[in-house]
């Protein structure tokens, strides 16, 4: 598994465990189990609600801090200068930890549900640098931000975003957006990454996986890897957790890459920055 670098020389395993909608006891053990697995990224939200149970999974697993990239993420609703450092300290405790590898605004404000929204991000944003520079965070990023947004950041912003988490799998990836990042040095990470479970009845990708003798969960994560995108599967069974990293012993062919590209849209969430909390 190899590292990438962040456009401010620190470095993220390019494939992490999410940990969406697991709580309590599981969220526990799901952490230690992808620990012991070989993750070093693991992925929350203040809005998961479960940052309690990732801090102690961290605790319980033995594995060194040092060794693990811990993100996290401000919720939408919490957006604002003094907002975003009173939400940092809250997931600080809520980990018990010193520090967030990388600190993510989980969406945008935007035009329906804030008078200013470009203020608002770089107020938010205004204060994210200064934790970064307190030491508090190590990295700082956006997720599901569109083209509008950053363009918006980048007028008052002093540090680019390291990265952004946007919803990034066969039949929806978004090909502008992350061109568009990369030409800025912003590594994309993809949410999402099986379509929420789409991609099973999906023919292409079962050919596919039936000649790589891997199955079809494997060949997405293997296509957004070899698109130089971090990928965060998330699961609470240990023989898909150990499955979900398995992905480095074999390689798509340009073709069979182009053809996953090509997909028709499928699995798409519906959900959009500019419009939350509505949805398609």
């Amino acid at each position: 598994m190899k590292d990438l670098l962040l456009n401010d020389n620190n470095t993220t395993p390019q494939i992490g465990f999410g940990t969406y909608k697991a709580t309590e006891d599981e969220g526990i053990q799901s952490v230690k189990n992808a620990l012991k697995a070989g993750y070093r990224l693991l992925d929350t939200a203040a809005k998961y609600e479960n940052e309690v149970a990732v801090g102690k999974g961290i605790k319980a697993s033995g594995v060194p801090r040092s060794e693990i990239v811990v993100t996290t993420k401000l919720w939408r609703e919490d957006l604002g200068y003094e907002s975003a450092k009173k939400e940092l300290e809250e997931s600080l405790r809520r980990l018990d930890l010193d520090y967030i590898d990388l600190y993510l605004i989980h969406w945008p404000a935007n035009a329906r549900n804030y008078d200013d929204w470009q203020k608002t991000n770089a107020d938010t944003w205004r204060a994210m640098e200064e934790m970064q520079t307190e030491g508090k965070i190590k990295s700082i990023g956006v997720s599901n931000f569109w083209k509008e947004h950053l363009e918006a950041l980048f007028r008052t912003a002093n540090v680019i975003p390291a990265a952004n988490q946007i919803e990034f799998h066969p039949g929806y990836w978004q090909p502008d957006l992350t061109e568009f990042c990369k030409k800025h040095g912003i590594l994309i990470e993809s949410w999402s990454p099986l379509a929420r479970g789409k991609v099973f009845g999906n023919d292409t990708l079962q050919k596919i996986a039936h000649n790589h003798s891997k199955s079809v969960a494997q060949v997405c994560l293997r296509w957004i890897l070899q698109h130089d995108v971090i990928v965060i599967p998330k699961s609470t069974t240990p023989e898909r957790i150990n499955e979900n990293i398995d992905i480095f012993d074999f390689t798509l062919s340009d073709k069979e890459m182009d053809q996953i590209d090509n997909l028709p849209e499928m699995g798409f969430s519906g959900e959009l920055p500019n419009i939350w909390p509505d949805r398609l």
